[in-house]
């Protein structure tokens, strides 16, 4: 059957009739992987594992996959799976999570899918799988090689080291080439054979009885010690890596001859005739009969209506909502004013106690409570489950996150810093905001990231601590980026953000301004100006909900984060100069209600947009762009912007960066026009 597909897709393909070619011809051996693992266990699959995918829907009463295969090859908006967006492999029913492109960053995610089994088990309830189901994630020998899937290797390993439960099968199947490149003769084995807290073991694919028996003992060990296995399974390319490589360019005709007298399907025949029975005959009547239906499928298939209008591609974006599990709050709440870090720590404390199924993760904000203090004390309160110390690895973390999601929980995730979310920044994008788009909404992986960043802070920093490029964040489908500016609003946003995570299964960013968490004052030392009291435990800002300071109208600044402290700031100056204005700040840098910043703004005479981050793709071009749209005179709008530079060290820090002086000065220079 997953022949007769691989086949089919090049057919169809030469026709214009369907899209993706890269098979899995000579990786069939999976299918006994496929029988040896349970219909329950969670499978993040590799694109050549269409065998396993047919042979866990045999188990399933009631499947068609030959039938919905070939609607996912032919791009159906009937594909049950992803609606016609991707050639995935994947089935809610079937517990198999699409992968849209298995480069290795399904990984981490499948590392974290494992490592929610033992969690829920800590938590004594029940997630989206079986409490003693095994994770299976497989992947290509080239991919093994990336650091995306090394680092994976190394937190799973890493996490089993310390009698961290790990239920996971890593299945590399090993075809020697990754699209032209060989692999190294030994190196997967030699690299893996005696990896600390990792069971290596090995199988010929080529035989599905070797494949089979190895297989259970990889199961029996992820399931009954909890611990990672590294199956590596030798098997064999045919066909070339898609429909478009010709591997005669860089393969010897020799080569090519002897991959194909390896052929899994010539040597499974084999053993059907010593262990089944079946002749030369019968095994041929299978095989045709097989690639009869699979034609006769396939016609029918690419008759099936097509994605036509925007709003089909798009309607799964935005997850389905599901019903809440937040609990009553019955605490007290704090009418001191107080700090943003303190804020956010009251707030954090409250949603644990108000969450069970919530969970905090990252670099040191257990035992340390966090580079700033924000985590502090919740560890020792909360336990080290639901607040976890990880590894100093931004892939692992947000792939823990993802998986965590997954199954059931929602994770709350620190990166320490904006610079060191840039080298995992995929997870977010390739992984975590397109789950729900490429399973039309069956899959989800809610969660909240909170992120220490932007510029402003003294004593410290560099462009590694001060960052302000945020554009990577705002550009993903699907995905809230949220930015408080003071304590109340970051206790709104943050409640927020979690009810959307728990609620619609939404995935959202925090940005918190560094050099805001420990700001007390606003104008003079000892002013207590920016200490606010806590809002309250139902006290949430939605997605494009603005906050307002003023009601000047000769002139409004629209800012956000560090800016609207910095146009407090410059207000008091212009106020004594007898300027009427209003601050309007953002809260929200995705999703921005640009009806209500029209609506926030039209009655002033001039409009100035105060935006920290670099000039090039930042927030105050979507803002430009949408007031002119409403209609608002270009020659009433200006903005200050940071320049398109990193940040430097020292007294230097500030100074691609807007200030006070500079926000005054662009104030009168606007209102001069």
């Amino acid at each position: 059957m997953s022949r007769h597909l691989d086949l089919q897709a090049r057919r169809l393909q030469a026709r214009g009739e369907a899209f993706y070619t890269i098979g899995s011809a000579g990786h069939e051996g999976n299918a006994a992987i496929a029988l040896a693992l349970r219909a329950t266990d969670p499978a993040f699959l590799h694109y050549r594992d269409a065998a396993f995918f047919l042979q866990r829907a045999r188990r399933v009463p009631g499947q068609t996959p030959l039938w919905d295969m070939l609607l996912s090859f032919a791009a159906s908006a009937e594909d049950p799976i992803s609606g016609g967006r991707h050639k995935v492999l994947g089935s809610k029913t079937l517990c198999i999570p699409p992968q849209t492109s298995t480069i290795a960053s399904h990984l981490p995610k499948a590392m974290g899918a494992a490592y929610s089994l033992g969690l829920w088990r800590r938590l004594g309830a029940g997630g989206e799988w079986p409490g003693d189901s095994v994770v299976l994630c497989s992947f290509g020998d080239a991919s093994f090689n990336h650091s995306t899937a090394q680092g994976a290797f190394n937190a799973a390993a890493w996490s089993a080291f310390q009698a961290v439960p790990m239920p996971l099968i890593w299945l590399c199947e090993d075809n020697g080439i990754g699209i032209s490149t060989p692999t190294p003769e030994g190196w997967v084995a030699a690299s893996m054979a005696a990896r600390p807290g990792i069971h290596y073991l090995a199988c010929d694919g080529l035989d599905l009885l070797d494949t089979w028996r190895v297989a259970r003992e990889a199961v029996r060990i992820a399931r009954s010690r909890r611990q990672p296995v590294f199956l590596h399974m030798r098997c064999v390319r045919l066909f070339g890596h898609a429909g478009s490589d010709a591997q005669q360019a860089y393969l010897p005709a020799s080569r090519i001859e002897a991959d194909e007298a390896r052929d899994p399907l010539l040597i499974g025949a084999g053993l059907l005739r010593r262990h089944a029975g079946l002749d030369r005959e019968a095994v041929a009547a299978l095989y045709h009969r097989v690639r009869e239906r699979v034609a006769r499928l396939a016609e029918e298939a690419v008759c099936r209506p097509r994605l036509e209008q925007a709003s089909q591609v798009m309607a799964s974006i935005v997850p389905p909502p599901r019903p809440g599990r937040v609990q009553p709050w019955r605490g007290e709440v704090s009418t001191t004013p107080d700090t943003l870090a303190r804020r956010l720590n009251q707030a954090l404390d409250r949603l644990m106690t108000r969450y069970p199924h919530l969970v905090l993760a990252g670099e040191d904000i257990g035992r340390k409570g966090g580079v700033y203090g924000v985590t502090q004390k919740l560890q020792a309160r909360f336990g080290g489950h639901r607040v976890i110390d990880t590894l100093l690895d931004e892939q692992s973390i947000l792939g823990l996150g993802i998986g965590m999601g997954q199954s059931g929980l929602v994770p709350i995730l620190e990166i320490q810093f904006l610079a060191y979310l840039h080298n995992a920044e995929d997870q977010l994008r390739g992984e975590a905001a397109t789950l729900s788009f490429f399973s039309c909404g069956q899959y989800t992986n809610p969660m909240v990231v909170r992120i220490a960043g932007l510029g402003y802070q003294k004593g410290f920093g560099g462009h590694f601590h001060n960052d302000n490029a945020i554009a990577v964040l705002r550009d993903i489908p699907g995905l809230l980026v949220a930015c408080p500016a003071n304590g109340a609003d970051a206790v709104g946003l943050l409640q927020e953000a979690v009810r959307l995570a728990d609620e619609e299964q939404r995935v959202v960013v925090m940005i918190e301004p560094i050099a805001l968490y420990h700001r007390r004052d606003l104008l003079e030392e000892g002013d207590g100006g920016w200490c606010f009291p806590d809002p309250g435990a139902e006290y949430r800002l939605a997605p494009g909900e603005l906050g307002r300071w003023g009601d000047g109208r000769e002139l409004a600044i629209v800012t956000y984060g560090n800016g609207v402290h910095l146009s407090r700031q410059a207000a008091a100056r212009l106020q004594a100069e007898g300027i009427a204005l209003r601050i309007i700040d953002l809260r929200w840098l995705t999703a921005i209600d640009h009806d209500a910043v029209f609506a926030a703004v039209a009655d002033c005479a001039r409009v100035l947009i105060v935006d920290e981050c670099r000039r090039t793709g930042s927030v105050s071009e979507e803002l430009m762009t949408a007031l002119v749209e409403r209609g608002l005179p270009g020659e009433r709008l200006a903005r200050l912007t940071a320049e398109d530079s990193f940040i430097p060290l020292a007294r230097a820090a500030t100074v691609t960066l807007p200030s006070v002086e500079g926000i005054v000065a662009h104030v009168r220079a606007l209102l001069a026009r």
